[in-house]
């Protein structure tokens, strides 16, 4: 892990030490930089624009600078050396795309001495922020270099297509070679202000195996944590509103696609949290204790840097999501859990580690000791997966909106609604009131049977009405109204000859005992079962009572 330094925190140590790059002084590096871009973009301005070309991606120009200087350069007091210009068209048009003129290019980096940066990574590079914090310049490795170059014609597609992104913005690629020594560096887009306190600041990778930051970088007046720290910091998340949770996620996935697609790994987002609840005496003292330029809030030059900038789509730019304005800097705006109301300045970073066979080796061997999902190496597919995944769940939350409270009309409505719902739910008893009383007085009513039911038996054709029970009862009183009686509590020890519940509230029972017919009622508890029997059935069930009644009568 080579780059959290973008923390906007100086190198530490004594006024009079310097740190060396392979054997070669920080301050040498510092000067050759700048006499190196000062010579080439300036070169660079009498070639007219054109449109890149294929080729474009592996030119390589090289000068050589002498400490007495020459007709084409200037004298210097750094030992002679060579500076190396990679695709020097192709970083152009990515320095226009941002919105980077040649003039502020070269003032941002060549006016001012560049300020040095410590690196809590491992990889031991330098990094340098240029004085009005526009742009960090990385010493980097000859694969990384490599792997870079490669890269630059799928990078400049991607560009092309989404200049939004959270990706590093590179802006050129250079190469020193003194002594036989070769220095690497690349200049990239700033993602930590100085101007802004960074309260905590995460390098977050979505893996959990080494994952904290060590006792000597938690020593610095501003660390930089890991995973396993932010999961014990920031336990419940850090919360957005709707539309800059869409939007960060999208950019997220988008940026984390294309990583994979080009094979690469072992990224992390850099994370700066600033809060904003913070006393304005602190805020007041870091700013002129970081940034000795007091107008740098104001002097933006590259489009797109910002991380609200970043996550904007198209058409969003200048009714965004969020109006920049100089006391936000660009960052996200969030709350915590307790809601606390928080800035956030972020990117990925550390893109250049592609899935090669040394790679795949360290993973291999890590498995076999640690849980292999855990461990930061992994393929491009997975480690994009567990990236998101872990962004989208631990560490980047929606806050759920709240329902609007009802307005006052809505208010004085209540009453009538309720009242509506009563009158409903009253006339809706009073239907089936009057459906129930309705088939009691179907039940009282002692008509006799109807014609058609009688008729029936000789006409086969017609289907029959099937009589109610108390119909069947009024046959029954025509021929000995002296022997019906009505029992409430009847025992059930007697014969049942018909029992009909269906739409009743109670069942009632014919018997026959000594040439006398009772009439049995009580609670209906069960359902009929004789639903399915025939008229017939039941006509037959009267005839065979009704002999019976005129045989004991005689």
């Amino acid at each position: 892990m080579s780059s959290a330094a973008e923390n906007g925190e100086a190198a530490p140590g004594k006024q009079n030490e310097e740190k060396t790059y392979k054997k070669t002084a920080s301050s040498a590096i510092k000067g050759a930089i700048q006499l190196g871009i000062g010579y080439t973009v300036g070169n660079l301005t009498s070639k007219p624009e054109r449109d890149v070309l294929m080729q474009d991606f592996y030119v390589v120009e090289s000068v050589f600078l002498p400490s007495e200087g020459s007709n084409l350069t200037p004298a210097h007091h750094y030992p002679d050396f060579r500076f190396k210009t990679y695709a020097p068209l192709a970083f152009r048009y990515f320095r226009e795309l941002f919105g980077i003129k040649p003039d502020d290019y070269l003032y941002s980096i060549c006016s001012e001495p560049l300020i040095e940066l410590s690196n809590p990574g491992a990889s031991g590079s330098l990094f340098f922020v240029t004085s009005d914090d526009e742009f960090i310049i990385k010493t980097v490795q000859h694969k990384e270099a490599e792997f870079l170059q490669k890269l630059l014609p799928g990078y400049y597609m991607n560009l092309n297509q989404n200049p939004r992104t959270l990706l590093p913005k590179f802006y050129g690629l250079y190469c020193m070679q003194s002594g036989g020594i070769n220095i690497r560096i690349v200049v990239m887009n700033n993602v930590l202000p100085r101007s802004m306190r960074m309260h905590f600041t995460y390098d977050l990778k979505g893996s959990t195996y080494k994952r904290r930051a060590s006792r000597k970088e938690r020593e610095k007046s501003n660390p930089t944590f890991k995973d396993l720290d932010f999961l014990q910091d920031m336990h419940e998340g850090l919360y957005f509103d709707t539309e800059t949770y869409n939007a960060l996620m999208k950019t997220l996935q988008r940026d984390c696609r294309v990583l994979e697609s080009f094979k690469i790994m072992d990224y992390s987002l850099l994370l700066g949290i600033h809060f904003l609840d913070h006393s304005l005496k602190e805020k007041e003292e870091e700013t002129s204790q970081n940034v000795p330029d007091a107008k740098r809030p104001g002097m933006q030059k590259v489009l797109y840097s910002t991380a609200m900038e970043s996550i904007q789509g198209p058409g969003k730019s200048g009714d965004g999501i969020i109006t920049e304005n100089p006391d936000t800097m660009g960052g996200i705006p969030a709350k915590s859990h307790r809601g606390e109301k928080l800035l956030l300045f972020m990117g990925i970073i550390d893109i250049l580690q592609s899935y090669r066979l040394m790679k795949k080796l360290e993973h291999s061997w890590k498995a076999l000791v640690y849980d292999g999902d855990t461990v930061s190496v992994h393929r491009p597919s997975f480690y994009a997966d567990r990236f998101l995944k872990f962004m989208n769940s631990r560490v980047f939350k929606k806050i759920q909106a709240l329902k609007a409270s009802p307005s006052k009309k809505r208010c004085n409505s209540i009453a009538a609604l309720k009242a509506t719902s009563q009158e409903i739910v009253s006339s809706i008893s009073q239907e089936w009131k009057d459906e129930k009383r309705d088939l009691l007085t179907e039940g009282q009513s002692f008509s006799s049977l109807d014609e058609e039911a009688l008729g029936s038996r000789h006409r086969p054709d017609l289907v029959p009405s099937t009589p109610s029970l108390f119909e069947a009862a009024s046959l029954a009183t025509t021929i000995s109204s002296s022997s019906l009686y009505v029992n409430e509590h009847y025992p059930h020890d007697r014969p049942t000859l018909y029992s009909n519940s269906k739409g009743l509230p109670s069942s009632s029972t014919f018997t026959l005992e000594e040439g006398t017919i009772y009439l049995t009622t009580e609670p209906n508890t069960l359902e009929v079962q004789d639903d399915n029997a025939s008229v017939l059935d039941v006509y037959l069930s009267y005839f065979q009572l009704f002999t019976q009644v005129f045989s004991a009568s005689n």
